[in-house]
């Protein structure tokens, strides 16, 4: 793995680690102007959107534990398992897209509750 590879591997893990503990001034710096997310119920929102969207409003998650992180010139390929406050808890994929040192777009593919 090359620097630039570990450097945006790093930025996933803090990326995930503020979303975790809910710090949106960590991850606002970390994303383009023109950042994009979509999932399997958001096609290509912006970043107000996404924020507003999909950003916690009250803690949900307890742990978040990447279990993948795979870079791949522009992208790192992240899976992870999520434990959710109410005990239960799921695996997902992301496809995280880079611009320079920062994350442009953030493609997810839904797992399966575990």
């Amino acid at each position: 793995m090359n620097s630039l590879e570990n450097a945006r591997c790093d930025t996933v893990r803090r990326f995930f680690a503020a979303y975790l503990a809910q710090h949106r001034d960590i991850v606002d710096p970390m994303l383009t102007l023109d950042f994009t997310f979509s999932s399997p119920r958001d096609d290509h929102i912006d970043r107000k959107r996404y924020f507003e969207r999909c950003w916690p409003k009250e803690k949900v998650f307890r742990d978040i534990h990447i279990e993948h992180l795979v870079p791949d010139g522009d992208d790192v390929i992240v899976g992870y398992r999520a434990e959710k406050m109410d005990g239960g808890s799921f695996r997902n994929m992301e496809l995280i897209r880079f611009a320079g040192d920062r994350i442009a777009e953030v493609n997810v593919y839904f797992g399966r509750n575990l």
